[in-house]
């Protein structure tokens, strides 16, 4: 427990990030799930559709730290590589 001032503030602090975090995580994974699950099903308008919404969920995981920026690009490109791989 906190016995400083501004330890208490940084616990305080430390609370609201990491609510705020796996908000964004959540968001993040559901985002990818949803390009994925347009992949499985073989509609490559909806999965290009589902890659550009998900999109600026990935990079503000990354600009957040969330995730890290390399493995953001590399998902990005990934599922896009997958999509395009579609007939």
């Amino acid at each position: 427990m906190a016995n400083h001032k501004s330890a208490e503030k940084r616990a305080r602090q430390t609370e609201r990030r990491t609510a705020v975090n796996t908000n964004r995580r959540s968001r993040l994974r559901g985002s990818v799930k949803k390009v994925e699950e347009a992949i499985a099903s073989g509609d490559k308008k909806a999965a290009m559709a589902a890659l550009r919404a998900a999109q600026p969920d990935i990079q503000r995981g990354a600009k957040a730290r969330v995730v890290a920026p390399n493995a953001a690009a590399r998902r990005v490109s990934r599922l896009n590589a997958r999509i395009k791989a579609m007939s």
